[in-house]
């Protein structure tokens, strides 16, 4: 007997690869550096005796959810947390990605997207068989050519728009004004990715009332140390939040991460010192690699830097072989070419990439002969 084939669209579809080496400073993921404060994991010790285990989580995890909009301002109907981001970039997905049956010829809808950006918004459209329109930013300088992007807009039937802000690899941004005018230019729901919008200071929160096809998504995995837990969360209007609570999984934030992310919320404070720091450090490692010769590298306002260089894979190799250092590799991807990124550490992990990629070049590049008579 064999095995009924899956779907064709899975046929060519290369899942996510988030590979986690054993034993080597990671600045790879964009995770913080710094594990959460010690009141936070005081509070989770002193609770975990008394913790059930054994219960079902709150569904809609309401308590935190009440915390998310208080802090932000807004009506708990207009929040709603997922198993980290991604899963809640699955449910926009489901939501607005597709076919639609309603439609004629049981229609596919229609992705936008502004390359290069985080794979998953491209992952998820591939997976549901949802068209996708992939428009190149300026190879220059990373950013979004706006008028290109309303042209798009306009002269396609897009149902579902997908910016990252800071952008994830390039680490730029797309200014407020620009925002607007790529949501004004259709109806299409406008998802802005903010999961870097601590480190960069800038958000569309405020234009939440506004535009009823605006979602925020945001997570707890960067600024707020989460990463291994797993929590993020959308602001939109009730309208969209009822849509994703009608695709999303049930219980799909755990309990214990709940009380964690209550616990963060409940001390969100003792965090700014920590984003201070990797915002210090960012500004730092910028100026060291724009310093080094034959470096070109990116300004950026999230807790990361996109940076190219020649024999990119060479010196990528080297760092993890001879340095234990895993940063990110870019430099085969479209648009990237010879391209790493790397995440911003603490002051020491970020002394000793720098020291380690000034050896890593001179190595790579010495001559074939150089050792030789």
């Amino acid at each position: 007997m064999t095995l009924n084939s899956p779907r064709r669209a899975l046929e060519q579809l290369q899942p996510y690869s988030g590979e986690m080496p054993e034993g080597k400073l990671m600045l790879a993921a964009n995770e913080s550096p710094y594990n959460l404060p010690e009141s936070v994991l005081r509070q989770l010790k002193d609770g975990i005796e008394d913790f059930d285990f054994n219960r079902y989580p709150d569904p809609l995890g309401q308590k935190l959810r009440k915390q998310i909009a208080d802090a932000n301002g807004v009506d708990a109907d207009c929040v709603l947390i997922g198993n980290g981001g991604d899963e809640l970039l699955l449910d926009i997905m489901l939501a607005w990605g597709g076919s639609d049956s309603s439609g004629p010829n049981n229609e596919r809808r229609t992705m936008m997207q502004f390359t290069p950006t985080f794979s998953m918004y491209r992952i998820y459209a591939e997976a549901l068989e949802t068209r996708i329109l992939s428009v190149p930013r300026n190879p220059d300088t990373l950013q979004i050519d706006v008028e290109q992007a309303v042209q798009c807009l306009q002269d396609n039937q897009v149902n579902l728009c997908f910016i990252d802000n800071p952008n994830n690899p390039t680490g730029q941004m797309t200014y407020e004004e620009d925002l607007c005018r790529i949501i004004e230019a259709s109806d299409a729901l406008v998802v802005v990715d903010e999961a870097y919008f601590e480190f960069s200071g800038q958000t569309m929160l405020k234009y939440l009332d506004k535009y009823p096809n605006m979602v925020i998504l945001r997570t707890f995995s960067k600024a707020y140390s989460l990463a291994g837990l797993r929590l993020g969360y959308v602001l939109a209007q009730p309208e969209i939040i009822d849509m994703l609570a009608r695709v999303r999984m049930p219980y799909s934030v755990n309990a214990f991460t709940q009380w964690a992310g209550s616990l963060v919320m409940d001390n969100v404070t003792e965090f700014d010192q920590a984003i201070a720091d990797i915002i210090k450090e960012r500004e730092w490692l910028y100026e060291v690699l724009q310093d080094m010769p034959n470096v070109e590298v990116w300004s950026s306002q999230a807790n990361y830097l996109l940076f190219r260089l020649n024999k990119a894979k060479e010196v990528w190799q080297r760092l993890l072989d001879a340095h234990d250092i895993y940063i990110r590799d870019f430099s085969s991807a479209s648009g990237l070419k010879n391209c790493l990124r790397v995440t911003v550490g603490t002051s020491k992990q970020n002394i000793a990439f720098t020291t380690a990629l000034r050896e890593s070049i001179a190595q790579v590049n010495l001559p074939d002969n150089f050792f030789s008579g």
